[in-house]
């Protein structure tokens, strides 16, 4: 097994209508926006991209706690001064997808879907109609979503959400980050260009 996960695969062909999306982490470059937080709220500028080894900041990061929840609450909120950016090339394959198959389901542990819906608009421009986002307020809610919505495979960048699709008979794709770097046998890919090689568009 390689050192994380399955790579590309040719033989490996994902449906895309029954594909369907985390969004921080694998859509929004939510990770650097936090570290622009850091340095423009709390003047901390040493924490670097690559530190960022586990999904609980508290375990790898040395800083307070409760700067570390605030400067959090300020990304689900919307009180920052930095953009935040999409993970390149996502919108060009979730436009193509939303064009071929009529539909992009994401579905986000955020609590609220507001904010991030705004945003998803300027993203997906022409296609944005046929996208729908749902707020779990819970990893674990994300499975029953998926299940009404017939998807099969599911693009997560948290490797214990990925265990609990898994167990539920969904096929996760990982999205590479430094947090999610453990062992698993779970398809993987790095970069929007990789998935789109393993999507099987008509």
């Amino acid at each position: 097994m390689p050192a994380h996960g399955r790579k590309d695969s040719d033989t490996l062909m994902i449906d895309p209508a029954a594909l369907a999306f985390d969004i921080d982490g694998v859509i929004a470059d939510t990770m650097h926006l936090f570290l622009d937080i850091l340095r423009d709220h709390y003047d901390v500028h040493t924490v670097r991209y690559e530190e960022i080894t586990c999904y609980h900041l508290d375990e790898c990061l040395d800083l307070d706690e409760a700067l570390l929840t605030e400067a959090t609450d300020r990304i689900l909120d919307g009180r920052y001064r930095a953009t935040l950016a999409p993970i390149p090339g996502a919108g060009q394959v979730l436009r193509r997808i939303a064009a071929a198959t009529g539909r992009v389901l994401m579905v986000t542990a955020r609590p609220d879907g507001e904010l991030i819906e705004g945003w998803m608009r300027g993203l997906l421009d022409g296609q944005h109609h046929r996208a729908r986002i749902v707020a779990t307020g819970s990893f674990e809610a994300k499975i029953d979503v998926l299940h009404e919505n017939r998807i099969q495979w599911f693009v997560e960048d948290r490797l214990e959400t990925c265990h609990l699709l898994k167990s539920s008979g969904i096929e996760p794709v990982v999205f590479r980050q430094p947090w999610n770097q453990d062992r698993h046998d779970y398809l993987e890919v790095d970069s929007w260009p990789a998935l789109e090689r393993q999507i099987a568009f008509p």
